[in-house]
């Protein structure tokens, strides 16, 4: 602390001292004399002599020094005081956490001690009394290795996390009086500017040892109200609700042939001790006070242990069973009728608490007789005796229900019906009724109720329709997507032959370059189309993305409105990703929205980068995220959160929290799917109430030499190449306004163009033309035979003819019916003129 407040206040003194104090004081020495030689001069003169003008002259030289003399002294003051608060407001926070008794310390991006409070300071320093990393305090002794790099790393990732950690002070001074110490150590960032730098991070100690001890104290008092038990002459044992024994005593440990030791050492259950299913000694269907007789048999040594256990089951406030203390007895043989009832009796037990699917006894009123264990388990609530079975289902089925509960009353036989539980909008279960006893009415008859938990069944349904229709929903789009595709080719090649005869200085040219550039941001929502069908072209190329997010921060700015506050924070020397570009700002975009709707009463969306290193990834204990080099996107509000059960199915399409008005659940779907078809990965962390946080992590590309010149070549302003040729090429295009330009386009570059509208048309061509054909361009997606077939019959009349496919879907969507090796060229559609000119060009140069 010393050291710390030395530093900081050496500064301070260190500026103090270089400001020009000494001139100050020269002048302070000037205007004092001159003060003084002006009273002298006061004193001895004669104002009846110098005249009333000249006394008031000499009296406002002697104020007018005093004025400056004073004005001087007290702006030296304030100065000095201002000094002093931002000194004390500076030392504040260090003294703060000098008081703390737990441990804590202050460490840089790097690791390095910048303060350590006393208690910190008292575990131990190095031989030069300073304090030292936990890590490197603790190092060499056994079982902190791991837990403290794992907190390290978090440290330098501005990430916080904690662990337990048991270790012994190097000082020998305990944090409770125990030579080992057992605390649960945290780090969290530090952000913002100080004279701490703005990547540091707060490590916190706090000491567990105490509560441990008084824990252990708890189970000694515990063991000894119990160890009366022990010497009983009667079985006797402790099971918690979910039949986990937690205490047997010595009478029955010694029937059953077990050790006490082995109940925490295997975890032994109800179902461990008895003979057959367990689920007889589960909790009652009433929480009512009160004990159940059961005969079963137990597991002995040498074979089964006739065993007759009275149970009872203790209850928390909302009726839940909590724990059971059972009893058990020798059973004695009575005479046989006795004996066949108790076994008819045990064994129908069996059957109704053991069967698979909810069981319910119902008086002609509706009310529950009896319920077995698997009903309990359906409603997820306790089930008590004379409860309306009607009020364990929804508003809307319990109409459906009185009416079924009518009919079987009147002896109708078997009835079913569908049904959601109250509470469980989720939950559908199948219901099958019948009549158990004819009665003397209908009031009195008793019903039994079968239920069969159909929601699996039905998720699968909706799971399989949803698919289907997304199946067709995808070809719609892709096939809308094609067509339009070959309008806009049309439209922007045209625009470019208009471009030619009116150049910039025409009237018509502004028009023509409107046309164009609406065109071209239609191709943008066709590619959109395409990568909801999965067709797209992806078109990679490296980026930065720290100068990705500054062009996206204004669109996001807009998008998020004035109560959501943007932060973006930069990585240092962030690396290289190679993804598509408008990919990636979907993503952004879709993240953005997610945590602006999260947000309605206004919040902060923060958007960091980082470069992860391969060390890192493998401290992050990803089991599907291999080890290398990652940049991170991270992406986290201060929004309302996910809740536990949602987060499982938030990437999954058209899952939505969201009103119907404002989300169509394929925001994060489409996310996912960009970033696992990039090679990425992401990861949701969320806590209700205190905001959500999505975690990219995008592998990171080295960008080669030759990829770099390319680039460099590519945003040449002006492309100078001479783009024409000579030479015959076959057109194939069914589009016909596609054809008109392309044939036009080439044939103003020189090229003889041979046009065909399919591709069975265009081997008639090939046939009857004389002379060579030196390149065949051809869309992929014609009527009665595609490019793909063509090529294959081409290719025995023609095996050596040059070929470019044109298609508005992904190159790899036709090319697997394509031959293996098979050599082509792929230009996607939309295309330009200067496009279509340059493929051709590259093509017959080759």
């Amino acid at each position: 602390m010393e050291a710390v407040s030395s530093s900081l206040h050496g500064a301070e003194r260190a500026a103090l001292s270089a400001r020009p104090g000494g001139s100050r004081l020269a002048r302070m020495s000037w205007i004092g004399a001159t003060l003084a030689v002006a009273l002298i001069a006061f004193s001895l003169v004669d104002f009846a002599a110098i005249g009333p003008f000249a006394y008031f002259l000499l009296a406002g030289i002697c104020s007018a020094v005093a004025l400056a003399f004073f004005g001087l002294a007290f702006r030296g003051g304030a100065a000095r005081g201002r000094q002093g608060v931002a000194a004390s407001v500076r030392g504040f926070a260090m003294p703060a956490l000098n008081a703390l008794p737990d441990p804590c310390l202050i460490t840089s991006e790097g690791g390095t001690v910048l303060f350590a409070n006393q208690a910190y300071r008292a575990l131990g320093l190095d031989e030069k009394e300073r304090p030292q990393p936990l890590e490197r305090l603790l190092a060499g002794q056994e079982g902190v290795e791991e837990p403290l790099y794992q907190l390290a790393q978090a440290a330098r990732l501005g990430l916080s996390d904690e662990a337990e950690v048991t270790f012994r002070p190097p000082s020998g001074q305990a944090l409770s009086g125990s030579r080992w110490v057992t605390a649960l150590v945290s780090v969290r960032p530090l952000e913002g500017q100080g004279p701490l730098g703005r990547d540091a991070a707060l490590w916190h100690i706090k000491d567990l040892t105490g509560e441990r001890a008084s824990a252990s104290g708890e189970a000694e008092e515990r063991q000894r109200y119990l160890s009366y038990l022990d010497d009983a002459p009667f079985g006797f044992f402790v099971a918690a609700a979910d039949g986990k024994l937690s205490y047997v005593n010595k009478h029955l440990a010694m029937a059953l042939g077990i050790e006490r030791e082995e109940l925490a050492a295997r975890g032994l259950m109800l179902q461990d001790i008895v003979e057959g299913n367990a689920a007889g000694l589960s909790a009652p269907v009433s929480g009512e006070a009160g004990a159940q007789v059961l005969d079963l048999d137990l597991k002995g040594p040498k074979g089964a242990l006739p065993s007759r256990v009275i149970q009872t089951y203790t209850y928390d406030d909302a009726g839940a069973p909590v724990s059971s203390r059972s009893l058990v007895l020798d059973r004695s043989p009575g005479d046989e009728t006795e004996a066949s009832l108790r076994a008819a009796e045990m064994r129908f037990s069996r059957f109704f608490q053991h069967a698979p699917v909810g069981v319910v006894i119902l008086d002609g009123k509706g009310q529950i007789d009896s319920a077995n264990t698997a009903f309990t388990k359906l409603v997820e609530t306790t089930v008590t005796k004379a409860a309306r079975f009607a009020d364990f289902l929804s508003g809307e089925d319990q109409t459906n229900f009185n009416e079924v509960l009518r009919r079987a009353g009147q002896g109708d036989g078997l009835a079913s019906f569908e049904a959601r539980l109250a509470g469980q909008s989720d939950r559908i279960v199948q219901i099958h009724t019948s009549r158990l006893d004819n009665g003397s009415s209908p009031e009195e008859a008793r019903l039994a109720l079968y239920l069969v938990d159909s929601t699996e069944q039905k998720t699968l349904e909706a799971q399989f329709a949803q698919s289907q229709k997304m199946q067709a929903v995808g070809q719609l789009a892709g096939g809308v997507a094609h067509d339009f595709n070959n309008l806009l080719t049309a439209i922007i090649g045209f625009c470019d032959l208009l471009l030619a005869r009116h150049k910039a200085g025409d009237p018509s040219f502004a028009d023509v370059m409107q046309i164009k550039q609406n065109a071209n941001r239609a191709a943008n929502l066709t590619r959109q189309l395409l990568a909801f069908s999965r067709r797209q072209t992806l078109r990679p190329k490296v980026l930065n993305l720290t100068d990705e997010l500054a062009e996206l921060q204004n669109l996001l700015d807009r998008l998020l409105g004035e109560t959501v506050e943007l932060k973006i924070v930069h990585g240092r020397e962030l690396g290289l990703v190679k993804v598509d570009q408008s990919q990636l700002e979907q993503v952004i975009v879709n993240l953005a929205v997610n945590a602006r709707d999260a947000m309605s009463d206004g919040g902060q969306l923060t958007i960091r980068t980082a470069n992860v290193s391969e060390e890192d990834s493998r401290a992050l204990d990803h089991s599907m995220m291999p080890a290398g080099e990652y940049i991170l996107v991270e992406a986290a509000d201060t929004g309302v959160g996910i809740p536990k059960e949602h987060l499982g199915k938030i990437f999954e399409p058209f899952f939505t929290t969201k009103d119907v008005s404002k989300g169509t659940g394929l925001g994060l779907s489409t996310v996912y799917g960009i970033v696992k078809q990039t090679g990425g990965y992401i990861f949701c962390y969320s806590t209700v109430g205190k905001g959500t946080t999505f975690r990219i992590y995008l592998p990171r590309y080295y960008e080669t030499e030759s990829e770099k010149a390319a680039k460099e070549e590519e945003a040449l302003p002006v492309d100078t190449r001479d783009l024409t040729g000579k030479g015959t090429i076959l057109l194939v295009e069914d589009e016909d306004a596609v054809r008109t330009f392309a044939v036009r386009a080439l044939s103003t570059r020189g090229y003889e163009v041979l046009e065909a509208e399919s591709g069975d048309v265009a081997l008639e061509i090939v046939k009857e033309h004389d002379g060579p054909i030196d390149l065949v361009v051809s869309d992929v997606v014609m009527p009665n035979m595609d490019g793909p077939s063509m090529l294959k019959e081409l290719r025995l009349i023609k095996p050596h003819v040059k070929v470019i496919f044109v298609s508005g879907y992904a190159e790899d969507a036709f090319a697997k019916s394509l031959d293996p090796g098979e050599d082509f060229r792929f230009l996607p559609k939309p295309f330009s003129l200067k496009q279509l000119a340059a493929a051709v060009k590259e093509a017959m140069d080759e």
